[in-house]
């Protein structure tokens, strides 16, 4: 899922506000309670089994399943495009029908959290498929030009586990289009969350640290400054949201005066946490330290999110409380244990990246013949 454009990051937790004018009973406090720790435990799922799977991922030769490496360059860009995309569908809501743009916007998203759900849920039921199931495999490969000029433009394996999963997801996506249930929107909103974390990687911390910073001052800005955001959030009716109605003790699933998440204040710090799980890993020293540092404080960041935005009543940039914890403890963890330098010198190359494939043969090339060498004398 590219979040910078077709996931415009709406950036703030906030109460549902009423319905059609009508003023709704205030909510229990039970409600209350219920509706933020379940978009507490919600925002957590994705970033911990998301960040196990993006190891899996970087280690990976599926073609299917390579990661899309986010540059220096490409963070510094994403505050500018998302903030595009953000006020281009603020403007579109504002000029055209509201229902015509979500009908689009529905079967876009149909299509894509298909895809997104049956991705997620693969690993899972293959451990229900009997020992005989008759799994084949199928590759769907399309390419451009011809001889040596011949470029791969989709190269995806899958086999029939897969289309099963396909098929499961399909009956979530129908239900979602016809109803628009908010625990259908929160399938889709995990599953694109849970492969935001797996499949976008940061290069290396500093690349992190200059995305959660351009978006600090994004979040902040688009929350506080105008009310673009929370307007776009209120009328964008697409799962990049996580929802959970404050009601739901009064009215059971039927329930409708929601508590809601942007995808972006999970993907955008998760994917910085989940590169700390493999600088962990890179370390070889048995240990998850700056994993479960980064974890914890994204906790504590999302707890302060919801205790202000229920003091104050207002709509909160998460990022403004998500971005100087999820940064800041495991930099101080580092200067406790004096790895600053590594962890800023620990760097991931694309596997898409042909010079980065070059360099490695290159390296491997020359410490071959050194051996070579070493051997001939």
């Amino acid at each position: 899922m590219d979040s910078a454009l077709s996931d415009p990051h709406n950036g703030s937790a906030e109460a549902g506000g009423p319905a059609n004018g009508k003023t709704r009973p205030p909510s229990t406090p039970e409600g209350i309670a219920l509706a933020y720790g379940s978009l507490l435990l919600m925002a957590l799922l994705p970033i911990f089994f998301g960040a196990l799977r993006s190891v899996r991922c970087a280690r990976g030769k599926n073609a299917s399943d390579m990661p899309e490496t986010i540059t220096s360059r490409d963070a510094a860009r994403f505050p500018i495009v998302a903030s595009c995309a953000l006020l281009g569908l603020y403007l579109f809501f504002k000029i055209f029908s509201q229902e015509y743009i979500n009908l689009l916007l529905s079967m876009y998203f149909f299509v894509l959290g298909i895809l997104a759900l049956s991705h997620t849920i693969s690993p899972f039921m293959n451990k229900f498929f009997p020992v005989n199931f008759p799994n084949r495999q199928y590759q769907l490969l399309f390419t451009q030009g011809s001889g040596e000029n011949k470029e791969e433009i989709i190269n995806y394996e899958f086999d029939t586990k897969d289309l099963v999963c396909l098929g499961l997801s399909s009956i979530v996506g129908v239900w979602y289009l016809l109803r628009k249930h908010w625990i259908a929107n929160n399938l889709f909103g995990l599953a694109f969350s849970l492969n935001g974390v797996e499949l976008l990687h940061l290069n290396n911390v500093s690349t992190g640290c200059i995305l959660l910073g351009g978006l600090f001052i994004y979040d902040v800005f688009w929350v506080f400054g105008t009310n673009v955001m929370v307007t776009v959030a209120k009328s964008f009716e697409a799962p990049i949201k996580l929802v959970f109605p404050q009601d739901l003790l009064e009215k059971g699933l039927e329930a409708d005066n929601f508590a809601m998440l942007g995808l972006g204040d999970v993907v955008i710090p998760g994917i910085f946490i989940a590169l700390l799980l493999r600088f962990d890993i890179s370390l070889k020293k048995n240990t998850h330290t700056y994993f479960y540092t980064s974890f914890a404080a994204y906790i504590f960041g999302l707890g302060l999110t919801i205790f202000i935005m229920h003091i104050f009543k207002h709509a909160q940039p998460a990022l403004l409380y998500l971005v100087p914890a999820c940064i800041g403890f495991p930099i101080l963890v580092a200067l406790a244990k004096g790895e600053v330098t590594e962890m800023f010198s620990y760097e991931e190359s694309s596997p898409k990246d042909p010079a980065a494939v070059t360099e490695s043969k290159e390296g491997t090339e020359a410490s071959a013949s050194k051996g070579l060498e070493k051997k001939e004398k």
